[in-house]
């Protein structure tokens, strides 16, 4: 067995352990409000540095290319409150054309 395979298992294994455990909690350790407050933040920013790292990143080096055109288009188009659909093809065509101007 290499040592990805253990890896695989022992972190699986981890997460199932962390589970069991997150369903023991007791319910007034749930119920307070701090800890309601970080759960609601913890996808925001995860989504939010997953976009980063997308965007500024390419083999471990940070670089500033088309995408970040492509982001900044797509965030003036949710500002001004576009369908999702429409704020990705303006992202899409944005990135394109700077892609195609470089």
């Amino acid at each position: 067995m290499s040592g990805l395979w253990l890896a695989v298992i022992g972190s699986s294994l981890i997460c199932f352990i962390l589970k069991v455990l997150g369903y023991s909690l007791p319910e007034s350790f749930l119920n307070n409000p701090r800890l309601q407050r970080i759960n609601l933040l913890i996808p925001v920013v995860l989504l939010s540095a997953l976009v980063a790292s997308q965007t500024f990143t390419k083999d471990s080096a940070v670089v500033i290319d088309h995408r970040v055109a492509g982001v900044l288009v797509a965030a003036l188009a949710l500002k001004f409150r576009a369908p999702f659909p429409i704020m990705m093809l303006l992202a899409a065509l944005g990135s394109a054309l700077v892609y195609r101007a470089i």
